[in-house]
């Protein structure tokens, strides 16, 4: 049973303040943490809702009908996004990732694609644009998705195994409607389309080969994330992480792998490729094999706070400069500002610790700032 815990989310002029430089300077990619850490990701969540009730993620123990989601006028407008994007931008930031809860719910997010599409990096190319959805509304969505300037999708898959997935999701959603929104995908053009498998021992591992065998000749990247002990309701147990080494080993006893190089500086999954030439699969080692120490992220939450860490327990308020008459010097000074101190490492301080450090911190909930 899952405890029922309201999780934490900074409402209006709640969360911290933005840490301010003693006077304002020029806008500058080269900005790094107290770790040497570069800002270049940043991840936006466009909703806090969802239509999937994924017990690692909104379990309908804690998000049922009595859930106080945040209000229409809480969220950051488009606007207010765009604007947030082309200071990053400015920043160094190089790839914008949509999210949520489930970014599709958003209504007429293809606008807000759109405009995102039309931001500049310094050196003039356009940025990276991707979106994380769980493929539920990508039959009906995609091609406006596509005609919107999104270059990439990544889909939620947690088996194919029509029980289990129904069982994880939470909603009876059938993986076939999840499969047909992957093909459709494919239909309207989108070439790089990523699957991502939350792994949980005694719950779908069986389901490892399953998809390994799905996706391979397809052009689809599969990818294996250890389950993560990401807020304070999923009820984590350090049991029911699989290490993707085991992962791996399954796959190569069936389907023989080799490493390959990662694509860029940062990159999160470890690549593997099949040696027949039937494409690549990733693993996501959060748990296991930890990535603190070149992680480039960002995150801004559905209402305007910007988190230095999927496991943080507290953001920087940057709805209120934004709605305050603050000009984008200032507010780019205060991103500089805020991720100067940032030292953030909870991954390597959990590995060195017990399993009772991740169920004594009280974290935000993925669901409110994203994967």
């Amino acid at each position: 049973m899952v405890e029922r815990v309201i999780p934490i989310r900074i409402d209006e002029g709640k969360g911290l303040a933005p840490v301010m430089p003693s006077s304002l300077a020029a806008p500058t990619s080269r900005s790094v943490d107290l770790r040497g850490r570069p800002l270049r990701d940043l991840r936006i969540s466009v909703t806090d809702r969802c239509n999937f009730r994924c017990t690692y993620c909104m379990p309908k123990e804690v998000f049922d009908q009595d859930y106080p989601y945040l209000s229409q006028s809480a969220l950051l407008s488009f606007e207010e996004m765009t604007r947030l994007t082309v200071i990053f931008a400015s920043l160094g930031v190089e790839k914008i990732r949509l999210t949520g809860g489930e970014p599709l719910l958003r209504k007429n997010v293809e606008t807000l694609i759109a405009m995102l599409a039309e931001i500049k990096k310094p050196d003039g190319n356009p940025l990276e644009l991707t979106l994380t959805t769980n493929g539920s509304l990508l039959r009906k969505k995609a091609g406006q998705l596509k005609a919107a300037g999104l270059h990439r999708l990544t889909i939620s898959l947690d088996g194919l195994n029509d029980a289990i997935f129904k069982k994880m999701n939470d909603v009876d959603f059938p993986v076939g409607d999840v499969l047909d929104g992957i093909a459709a995908a494919q239909e309207v053009g989108f070439e790089s389309i990523k699957v991502n498998m939350v792994v949980k021992k005694g719950t779908n591992d069986q389901e490892i080969i399953a998809m390994a065998s799905h996706f391979r000749n397809t052009g689809v990247t599969l990818r294996f994330i250890e389950f993560m002990d990401v807020g304070s309701s999923n009820g984590w147990d350090m049991k029911e992480v699989l290490p993707s080494k085991e992962v791996i080993e399954r796959i190569h006893a069936m389907y023989p792998l080799e490493p390959i190089e990662a694509n860029y500086a940062g990159e999160v999954a470890q690549r593997w490729r099949y040696l027949d030439g039937a494409g690549e699969i990733g693993v996501i080692s959060s748990v296991t094999q930890t990535f603190c120490h070149e992680c480039s992220r960002a995150r801004i939450s559905t209402d305007g706070q910007l988190y230095l860490c999927l496991f943080a327990s507290q953001g920087y308020d940057f709805k209120t400069m934004l709605r305050s008459g603050c000009s984008d010097l200032e507010i780019a000074n205060a991103i500089m500002g805020t991720w100067s101190v940032r030292n953030d490492n909870y991954s390597e301080i959990r590995g060195q610790a017990t399993t009772e450090l991740g169920r004594s911190a009280h974290k935000v909930e993925m669901s409110y700032i994203g994967g």
